[in-house]
């Protein structure tokens, strides 16, 4: 195991400080405040916890969580993932979510991961992400509303992942209605093109949702000794918003389905009023062929082929006759 750089002093390393973003102190009712390297080493309230913020990719970062942690701990933390998950190891859980990019489109999700390792008394964050603003720090500085627990810590965290999923999902559902719209309007390629694209966003948005809540479920349910009745609580809480997210999803899915049925239709109408227009002009013409073809026939005996106005007459019964049927196929509804 690499050894830590010696510049940096027993203090620092003992309380997380080597290459990391934040570290943070819980009182357990709502308070919290900052501990700065140059200060003296922070104290736990009994019934509080110290957070440890950190960037994933940071080498001193990772050199300090191997000699925190050991090599095979720091290297669940810090290994990439695509999937959120939840993995408990005896009385310490290891989860992992995933966030969107701020100000992303449903097309573009820059998913981004927030790795956590909970013990008693102590919250490890890895992550590119800001967290202190992702969290909202400043306001719970202002009005003493922190996280009172590391489960509590958790929480809002899933929560404020969904917060950002929420303005994703009703742009998807407003382009949903836009593809309906445009349909109605009998525009069924245009309207094809975009549910491709809406339904190709909505199958990642279920791969992002559906493992998230699963995690926060599995967290929920597992025997972690200083996890409270209240604890459960709002780690439920969070997993059933996260899955009214996912039961959103799937819902947008369903009425992409119907949607792409109606595209399915109304390319069948077409489809048949075309078979039923050229049916039509084959009914109308098939008689006229016919005639002309005999009285084409380069034999003797045609009738009136010695007369002058012949061709007018042949035309004038073929054009009375082809108006006879089409009026006949509009009596019996044809078309």
């Amino acid at each position: 195991m690499d050894e830590l750089p010696k510049a940096h002093s027993e203090r620092a390393q003992h309380n997380g400080l080597v290459g990391i973003g934040a570290v943070l102190i819980f009182d357990g009712k709502g308070g919290m405040m900052r501990y700065e390297p140059s200060g003296a080493p922070p104290v736990i309230p009994p019934q509080g916890f110290k957070l440890i913020v950190g960037n994933s990719k940071g080498p001193e970062f990772k050199l300090w969580l191997r000699g925190e942690l050991g090599e095979f701990n720091s290297g669940l933390i810090t290994a990439p993932s695509s999937r959120a998950r939840c993995t408990v190891m005896d009385d310490r859980a290891l989860i992992m979510l995933r966030v969107v990019r701020p100000g992303a489109a449903p097309h573009d999700i820059g998913r981004q991961f927030l790795t956590v390792w909970i013990e008693r008394s102590r919250v490890i964050i890895a992550s590119e992400l800001n967290i202190l603003d992702f969290l909202g720090l400043n306001k719970w500085e202002q009005i003493a509303h922190a996280p009172v627990s590391p489960a509590d810590l958790i929480a809002r965290l899933a929560l404020r992942a969904t917060d950002r999923l929420e303005p994703l999902i009703e742009m998807l559902g407003d382009r949903l209605d836009e593809v309906e719209e445009t349909l109605i309007t009998h525009r069924s390629e245009r309207a094809q093109d975009n549910l491709e694209h809406l339904r190709r966003n909505l199958i990642n948005f279920r791969r992002l949702v559906w493992p998230q809540r699963d995690a926060l479920t599995t967290l929920e349910i597992e025997d972690l000794s200083f996890f409270s009745d209240r604890d459960r609580l709002r780690l439920r809480d969070a997993a059933m918003r996260t899955a009214r997210i996912g039961d959103e999803l799937q819902a947008l899915s369903e009425r992409a389905v119907l949607v792409h049925e109606e595209i399915i239709d109304d390319r069948a109408e077409q489809m048949n009023r075309t078979m039923l227009l050229l049916a039509a002009v084959t009914v109308v013409f098939s008689p006229l062929t016919l005639i002309t073809g005999l009285l084409g026939m380069n034999v003797p005996g045609i009738p009136l082929a010695d007369f002058g106005g012949t061709f007018w007459i042949v035309t004038g019964v073929l054009v009375l006759l082809a108006m006879g049927i089409f009026w006949w196929m509009r009596k019996i509804r044809l078309f």
